[in-house]
């Protein structure tokens, strides 16, 4: 059915919630924020971070930027890799390039970050091209990360291309420029909200996938 697939990395080829909520609670130590219930962090997996430290600590713009410079500290040297591959990704894209898929990352994550958590874990191998987040910010929407891989790769057939994510974001980005998308569970996301935004598919499991491609 499709000949291009693009996958998010947070919550749909990885596991990254520890690194991730030990990130943001130490750019939050710097406002003098203490958080005890590492669950609430949650939310600052798949959306871009200025969004994210905006919309639930109420930060100004230039304090956003400071909250972002200090989660990057920790992030580089520890949290990258306070991260596990979910069950069967491995096997799941390796039949999908033995099948002569396309295999793409559009992540929201900073390109450079990516390509390091994937080589980290032996994934990078899979993927024809890792697309993501620019580190000034500049391009950090879903949509125009999508957009983005589908220019740098030259992808034309919308028809016969899809995003693979577990948050709205994914599939609120990929209706922006016209393709379909699978809604995955076993992320960070949930059934009503991947609803909502519109996924053309649901998985509930990493095999699920399979037979929507």
């Amino acid at each position: 059915m499709y000949n291009v697939v693009l996958f998010d990395l947070d919550g749909t080829l990885t596991d990254p919630g520890v690194g991730i909520t030990n990130s943001v609670a130490y750019a939050l130590k710097a406002f003098g924020i203490e958080n005890t219930d590492r669950r609430q962090l949650y939310k600052f997996i798949g959306p871009p971070l200025i969004d994210s430290f905006s919309k639930y600590y109420s930060l100004s713009d230039e304090e956003c930027k400071k909250a972002i410079f200090e989660y990057r500290v920790y992030f580089k040297e520890k949290g990258m890799f306070e991260n596990s591959v979910y069950k069967d990704v491995p096997e799941l894209l390796q039949t999908l390039k033995d099948d002569g898929k396309k295999l793409v990352i559009a992540t929201s994550k900073p390109e450079e970050f990516a390509v390091t958590i994937l080589k980290h874990f032996n994934l990078y191998k899979h993927f024809d091209a890792v697309c993501g987040a620019s580190m000034d910010g500049k391009r950090s929407i879903k949509g125009d990360i999508i957009k983005y891989a589908l220019d740098k790769c030259d992808i034309t057939d919308l028809t016969k291309t899809v995003m693979i994510g577990d948050r709205e974001h994914d599939i609120i980005g990929a209706k922006s420029v016209g393709i379909d998308s699978v809604g995955v569970l076993y992320g960070y996301g949930n059934l009503e909200e991947l609803k909502k935004a519109g996924a053309t598919y649901i998985a509930e499991e990493v095999n699920d996938i399979l037979k929507f491609i």
